[in-house]
């Protein structure tokens, strides 16, 4: 890659290391928000949930926006509007502006670092075998990232509280501002290309939402994990401090999963790394489920789930890019975030609830056990240059189920 195209992709690996590290705290800042607040775990949980809902709703407008004006300038106001709301609980933890913040934080983050909005600027960039590559590179920002804050915020809580540390992940926020100017178009570029197919028919192929509905199930794995490990981890009798190693550990195997897959996308088939990455998902939770709780199976689990973390990401793009192409990857990729999404609400959502019925985290993780092992049939390897309309009902037998065995 040229001088240009590495300094597009290393912003764009710095912006998901800021996005994703400042997101990937938010686990630590749950129950010191609770104590402040007095909103509850099951109430807490279910705004953040909102708030990856709300990401998700605002991604395909977001990719738009991107797609025609350039990622620059939706980075720039998501940066300010990240910064103010991140900051808001600091300055007073009532509960309708917790809530507020909460909400309007999760949607600012999305617009700073999100995977439409970068992949979308990268894939027009770059060509495909290049790409491959550094999609898997912004993907391991994320977890640099996730690496490096999440155990200096936790240091910032306990050496100068919960408000202090909030507000320093908010300063962080404005590094977008410099890190965006990469990502400007020049005023000579030509127009973006008409797009060989129109996004309305995208939306009639059935097997590109068998590969939005796979990456759903990876957005309610990960997001559990981003905002209830620390409890797990409690609840499992471990110090509370070893939440911030587990995050850490699980940011640096995901560097190396990242980057893997993204070298081994210029051999192996994306459909058959995502259906080894989901089956290595299942395997780790199981293996948690049978083995007695202790440091060591923690952070062994870290490790596991780090290395696929991100990993899903660089196979996942390429499907949607090889299959309809990368002039409107931005808003295609958007309305697979927006999936995304929608699997982390209810990851949180339920993450929350049901540790607070039940004291464990037992169901939730036999919950996640079987959509893996559903993620894994959906993407199951299928011919990009075969569309075919989407039918309901028709569609989930013929399409998921019975034409995943062909």
């Amino acid at each position: 890659m040229n001088a240009a195209a590495w300094r597009l992709v290393l912003a764009a690996a710095a912006l998901t290391a800021l996005a994703r590290g400042g997101n990937a705290t938010l686990g630590l800042f749950v129950a010191p928000l609770n104590s402040a607040s007095g909103l509850g775990l099951a109430a807490l949980s279910g705004v953040i949930a909102l708030g990856q809902l709300a990401v998700g709703l605002a991604q395909p407008l977001i990719g738009h926006w991107s797609d025609r004006h350039g990622a620059a300038r939706v980075i720039v106001v998501g940066a300010a509007l990240l910064a103010a709301s991140t900051a808001l609980p600091a300055w007073s933890a009532a509960p309708g502006l917790v809530v507020l913040a909460l909400l309007a934080g999760a949607v600012a983050n999305g617009a700073v670092g999100s995977n439409g909005l970068l992949l979308g600027e990268v894939g027009r960039r770059l060509d495909a075998g290049r790409a491959a590559w550094a999609v898997g590179l912004i993907g391991a920002g994320g977890s640099v990232g996730q690496m490096l804050l999440a155990p200096a915020v936790q240091w910032a809580i306990a050496r100068h509280g919960w408000a202090a540390a909030l507000l320093g992940v908010a300063a962080l926020a404005l590094l977008a501002w410099p890190l965006a100017l990469p990502l400007r178009r020049s005023p000579g570029a030509p127009p973006p290309r008409a797009p060989a197919q129109p996004v309305a028919e995208v939306l009639r192929d059935r097997r590109f939402w068998r590969v939005a509905a796979s990456f759903g199930v990876c957005g309610f794995h990960v997001a559990f994990l981003g905002v209830h490990m620390p409890g797990v981890i409690e609840r499992c009798g471990l110090p509370a401090a070893l939440a911030g190693t587990w995050i850490a550990l699980a940011g640096a195997a995901n560097i190396a999963g990242s980057l893997a897959v993204g070298l081994a996308l210029r051999r192996y088939d994306p459909a058959r790394l995502l259906v080894g990455l989901y089956g290595v998902r299942a395997l780790g939770i199981a293996a948690l489920l049978l083995l007695p709780p202790s440091a060591p199976v923690l952070l062994g689990f870290a490790l596991v789930m780090g290395a696929s973390h991100m990993a899903t990401l660089p196979p996942t793009t390429q499907l949607v890019a090889r299959a309809h192409g990368v002039e409107r990857l931005g808003t295609l990729f958007g309305i697979v975030m927006l999936v995304h999404q929608a699997g982390g609400f209810a990851g949180i959502w339920l993450g929350g609830l049901l540790a607070e019925w039940t004291g464990s985290d037992r169901l939730l993780w036999g919950i996640d056990i079987a959509l893996a092992l559903l993620a894994a049939v959906l993407v199951l390897p299928w011919n990009p240059a075969r569309t075919a309309p989407m039918r309901p009902l028709r569609w989930f037998w013929r399409g998921t189920w019975r034409g995943a065995w062909r």
